[in-house]
């Protein structure tokens, strides 16, 4: 991208933020709101995990086709991509949302909660949109919707990405941003910016926070197998017990971070998120599994992180008489917001909210494999409002009380629909 200079987006936001959002923009938009609740309660109440969102694809293809949108299905196996060209001719914009669930059994009392169980890595577990995928989903729908009614607004393309597995897909299968970008969902027309959004339980409704360059975390996971000897819990010196070890390595592995990590450069965690050994109370098993992940803001800083992991696994089972491996796969890269390109669309954000509702925030540890895109093409990534105004707390995201006020979706379609008629009208 050319360099423009800082006073050139100083000039430019002043000359923005007079403006008032399009109203036919907000019109549509909010003539929408009651058909893109009840669309959320339908996902919310059939979630899907990752590379099995089937029925979500279905009814995404079929409303795109129904709105007249050309609609490419199978995408990444599941994800779904419609193509609106305006009336004009000009760049290619993507809005992108991601569809899967997590393997959370729903603690909400709604009459919309989830009662969907599955088998996931060997255990029974519920299904629940607790990460609020089911939201971004229905707002791009609505944002498809407003956009197809306004073709006339539109100088270029607007690009609909729904993108499965962003969770991470299953082990063994490819899939999420990365399978998408294999795929070509970036060309055809070329997309020159690409939008997302994600809806937050702790920000409140009406409030859109943002942060240039990272903004959210690398992220990292890692499989740990641990080999002891197995014997009887009664005769412990018989035989090497890998629960023991597995717990001396989670110990050590927090000492990477409080030791070796310099955290004044950027935050960073290690996580162990599963363990999984022995069958019976009076035997020490012959292994252990562990799963967990590791969340990096600074590039040269996971490179330690990571040299240290697969230094100090083997050497502490070995220390304790037992073998152990470490596999790391790559999740996601830092999700990084391109500052030009966030500069350029801030005034859309506070014309939209109101520059009064609009945050500057720090990083977040959490993850996002939307920094797949930002990798090939400018890319910015917000925060959307979720919080019920009148709540002094609200659940975690990925937990079983998480909780999502409906309301806070309609900013979401005005704010993404204004955002591409800006980007591809300067």
């Amino acid at each position: 991208m050319k360099k423009l200079s800082l006073a050139f987006f100083a000039l430019f936001s002043i000359g923005i933020t007079a403006q008032e959002i399009d109203p036919e923009i907000k019109i549509a938009s909010e003539n929408l709101e009651e058909q893109m609740i009840s669309w959320r309660r339908d996902f919310h109440q059939n979630p899907e995990l990752s590379n099995r969102e089937f029925k979500t694809a279905k009814k995404i293809a079929a409303h795109l086709k129904e709105l007249g949108i050309e609609t490419q299905t199978g995408i990444a196996k599941t994800g779904v991509v419609g193509i609106l060209k305006g009336n004009k001719p000009g760049k290619t914009v993507a809005l992108r949302a991601d569809m899967d669930a997590l393997p959370v059994t729903e603690r909400n009392d709604l009459p919309f909660k989830s009662e969907v169980t599955t088998e996931f890595l060997g255990s029974q577990t519920g299904v629940m949109h607790a990460c609020g995928h089911d939201t971004h989903v229905a707002i791009l729908m609505g944002v498809a919707e407003v956009l197809s009614q306004n073709k006339d607004k539109i100088n270029g393309t607007v690009k609909f990405i729904f993108q499965p597995a962003e969770e991470g897909p299953p082990p063994g299968e490819e899939g999420g941003a990365g399978l998408m970008i294999k795929e070509g969902v970036l060309k055809n027309p070329d997309v020159d910016a690409i939008f997302g959004l994600h809806i937050n339980s702790e920000t409140p409704v009406g409030t859109i926070r943002y942060k240039p360059e990272g903004t959210m975390a690398a992220v990292e996971r890692f499989v740990i197998n641990v080999k002891g000897k197995q014997t009887h819990g009664s005769a412990p010196w018989s035989g090497t017990d890998p629960i023991l070890i597995s717990a001396k390595i989670i110990d050590g592995l927090q000492t990477i971070i409080s030791r070796d990590a310099k955290l004044v450069d950027g935050a960073a965690v290690i996580t162990v998120g599963k363990i999984t050994s022995g069958v019976r109370f009076n035997i020490i098993p012959e292994s252990a599994e562990m799963i967990g992940t590791v969340r990096t803001l600074d590039p040269d800083m996971k490179e330690i992180i990571l040299r240290r992991m697969r230094e100090m696994v083997p050497a502490i089972a070995k220390a304790y008489g037992g073998e152990a491996t470490i596999e790391i796969q790559n999740n996601t890269a830092i999700t990084y917001n391109d500052p030009e390109l966030t500069s350029q669309m801030l005034p859309t954000l506070e014309k939209v909210a109101g520059k009064d509702h609009i945050e500057l925030v720090k990083a977040t540890t959490g993850g996002e494999d939307f920094s797949f895109f930002q990798e090939e093409v400018p890319g910015f990534y917000f925060f959307l409002g979720g919080k019920p105004l009148d709540a002094t707390e609200s659940a975690p995201h990925h937990t079983p009380d998480f909780f999502i006020d409906e309301s806070g979706m309609l900013l979401g379609v005005k704010t993404m629909s204004q955002i591409a008629i800006d980007y591809l009208n300067q």
